[in-house]
Order: C-alpha cells, then structure tokens, then sequence
C-alpha cells in the first residue's frame, strides 16, 4: 500500500474513533491535537501530531508548542516527547497516531508527576497564585446592600406579606 493510502485509511479511522470527542480536535487531514486530562485539570496537557509525506514509513512530528502547555516545565515537554518518540519507534511503519494518543492517556499520571501545581484564585479583584500545598488564607463574604428606613418602607408598601408584587402591577391601560 502506498503511504497515502495508509494515511487516508488512518484519517478515516480517527475520525470515527473519535467523533463528539471533545478532546481532540482535526487541524488538517494530516495534523491533530488531543488534549489528555480534563479542561481545569492543572496537569492536562495537548499533544500535537501532524503527519509527514512518508508516514507511517517515517516517525510524525510531535509537538507540545500549544498554548495550552505554556504552565507546563520544558523539562517535563521534553520528557513526554522522549517517551513518545520512543512508542514511535516501537510501531514505525504502522499507523499509530491513535496508539500515541492513549498512551499518554494512559501515562499521564506518570508523565506529570513531577510537574508543580499551581491553583489560580481569584478573590475580588486581587489575583493570587499559589502551589497545591497552600490553601486559600480565608474568603471575603460578598456585603448585602444596605437599604434605609425609607426605603425598605417604600419597598414593603409596594409588595404584598409575601414580598411579592400585587397582581397587575405592571399592567398597562389599553383604554382609558
């Protein structure tokens, strides 16, 4: 078979293995993202896999330049890449754009255990990050609005004992 014939034979397989995957994502006919761990996960990572003219004879071009892997260590990038290229070689020559998928599903856990995590939080308007280990000092209450004398008597002379308003206060006459 002709590398061509593989890769469309691959492409079609991707696309039915993973249709409604929201994980992964088809940039090209030749070039795919997967993103392994859950969107707030602070250790979820996207692999990119974009296919030469000769695969699978030859390793595709594995990427982790994504965006989303800007709070990952290039120490740990490298890693995950080493530990890839090295799956890569065990199938060259069969199609195993799918295969390097899940193994690093199944490897995550090993492949960011190392990696720090950082928690964002956002408490009014002052942004703090910190590390896993450290919890939030405390939480600010949200104030209730406080009303005046008057106007909680203006509201209670508008409503009824339930506080809701009476029956047709917003109607409008047609014809007067």
């Amino acid at each position: 078979m002709a590398a061509n014939e593989d890769q469309e034979m691959e492409l079609e397989a991707l696309r039915s293995i993973y249709e409604g995957d929201v994980c992964f994502k088809e940039l090209s006919p030749v070039s795919f993202q997967y993103r392994i761990g859950e969107n707030g996960d602070p250790k979820a990572f996207l692999i990119e896999i974009s296919w030469p003219e000769t695969y699978p004879q030859t390793a595709p071009n594995i990427s982790m330049n994504a965006f989303f892997n800007n709070t990952i260590s290039s120490a740990i990038k490298q890693s995950i890449l080493d530990k890839l290229m090295e799956e890569v070689e065990v199938n060259l020559g069969t199609a195993m754009t799918y295969t390097l998928f899940e193994y690093a599903k199944d490897n995550k856990e090993l492949f960011m255990e190392n990696q720090p995590v950082h928690i964002v939080t956002s408490v009014g308007n002052n942004i703090s990050i910190g590390t896993h280990e450290i919890a939030p000092s405390s939480k600010k209450r949200d104030k209730k609005e406080q009303l005046s004398k008057t106007q909680k008597r203006k509201l209670a002379d508008k409503t009824d004992h339930k506080g809701e308003l009476p029956r047709g206060w917003n109607w409008v006459d047609v014809i007067k």
